[in-house]
């Protein structure tokens, strides 16, 4: 595991550990909870229906480790309006703290003001988080290959179907996805920011691109600046990209989804 991430998992996993519920009460409160809205089918049906054939997943975060602050004032609720606006499928929100400045409050927030599903993007390293991720209103769940073992995705797998939330199972490279496709992932985001690095390589999704099944949805993360990008991912079988800085550093974000899509908002 890259040092960056490793310190980033460790600290969640001292954070898990101070968890003394019982995951059965934990699941008892997420699912006391409204249903999800369907992150997966949205991205299916917003792909199909877009000129370009991808969906676009607009991403809200004020910093990140490698970028430092990106828009610390940002209003989670405002950025989601013209996010929806201009042609967004769906949303991604950061909820860690301590690395991204993000909140619970920010996600509540942003799927509050708009009709779309939210994906919790963060680093699950437990049960609880899982159930947690339901309990504060989110659709969908991020579970990165590199920070989990393989039983360990499976179990959480199972418990985000259980709990009816959609799970991004992420991968950077093709062991990775081995391990995603093998544990049942429906929906896979291959990240091309190098873990080591923080370099972007737009070959890794393009290689990784077509050893993912059709009947799983196929999700391309970090380095997407503008609709030429996104049409290359096209090609390579991407139904859907996540584009967080080159947004949230835009002066009209609602804009700026469109233009991804090649449409006027």
């Amino acid at each position: 595991m890259p040092a960056y991430l490793e310190k980033i998992v460790a600290a969640h996993r001292a954070l898990a550990a101070e968890d003394r519920r019982s995951v059965e009460v934990a699941i008892d409160e997420a699912l006391a909870t409204p249903a999800p809205r369907p992150f997966t089918e949205a991205l299916a049906t917003y792909a199909e229906a877009t000129a370009a054939g991808v969906a676009v997943i607009s991403e809200i975060k004020r910093r990140s480790p490698s970028k430092g602050s990106l828009d610390l004032t940002l209003d989670p609720a405002a950025v989601a309006v013209d996010y929806q606006k201009g042609g967004a499928a769906c949303l991604s929100v950061l909820t860690d703290t301590e690395f991204f400045g993000g909140s619970v409050d920010d996600l509540r927030a942003a799927k509050g003001a708009c009709d779309l599903p939210v994906l919790r993007k963060d680093f699950t390293v437990s049960a609880g988080d899982v159930c947690d991720t339901r309990a504060m209103g989110a659709d969908a769940v991020l579970l990165i290959v590199a920070a989990l073992g393989a039983d360990q995705l499976r179990a959480f797998l199972s418990l985000a179907d259980r709990l009816a939330l959609s799970a991004l199972v992420e991968v950077h490279d093709a062991l990775e996805l081995r391990v995603a496709l093998e544990a049942g992932a429906r929906l896979v985001g291959v990240n091309q920011r190098d873990l080591k690095t923080f370099e972007i390589d737009h070959e890794r999704a393009r290689m990784l691109g077509p050893q993912i099944p059709s009947d799983v949805v196929a999700v391309a993360e970090s380095g997407i600046r503008g609709a030429d990008d996104v049409s290359a991912l096209a090609e390579a079988g991407y139904r859907a990209v996540l584009v967080g800085e080159t947004l949230i550093r835009s002066d009209d974000r609602r804009a700026g989804v469109a233009a991804l899509l090649g449409t006027v908002p």
